[in-house]
């Protein structure tokens, strides 16, 4: 049995992760409305990233007789100022989710819960991954998109994305 720390910590993790993929679908339907499908592709599979990560959270407890409690979900009602806005909250967003995660795996390591650790260690790689990927998609915006032609190149990279379920065993 996990600790009942740990098992609130990821339970109230789970609910970062469900929100996370509400508010990218929120940031997917901002840039479709301004008809930039390949923006919207690209947060659209964020969405399903951030639903994976609570998914596997949720498998972790049940693979370990902890409940997962299932909390309500936070409208993410964002307002964007401009095309840039988004990304930005990308990027802030992405750093106080690894310092959530952080938090867990430092109370796992407080507690000596190796196996915890072992679960947490993809996600803290993951979380890296995320903020370069938030980053990069800044500097991308600041040296294309001032040009309407560099926006529309952009955006068409951005529609080839497509999305990859994690493969963490657990």
């Amino acid at each position: 049995m996990l600790n009942k720390k740990i098992t609130d910590l990821l339970n109230s993790q789970i609910n970062k992760e469900f929100y996370s993929s509400y508010l990218y679908l929120d940031m997917s339907n901002y840039y479709v409305e301004k008809n930039l499908i390949g923006f919207g592709n690209w947060f659209t599979i964020q969405s399903m990233e951030e639903h994976e990560h609570a998914m596997l959270m949720i498998k972790y407890l049940l693979n370990n007789n902890e409940k997962a409690v299932l909390e309500e979900i936070a409208s993410p009602n964002k307002h964007y100022k401009d095309f840039k806005h988004p990304l930005e909250g990308t990027l802030e967003h992405e750093i106080s989710i690894s310092t959530s995660i952080n938090a867990i795996y430092a109370e796992a390591y407080a507690l000596k819960d190796f196996r915890t650790m072992q679960f947490l260690d993809w996600f803290v790689k993951e979380q890296g991954e995320e903020e370069k990927n938030a980053n990069d998609l800044c500097k991308r915006y600041d040296l294309f998109a001032s040009d309407p032609r560099g926006l529309y190149l952009l955006d068409a990279e951005l529609a080839t994305r497509v999305f990859q379920a994690p493969s963490l065993v657990l």
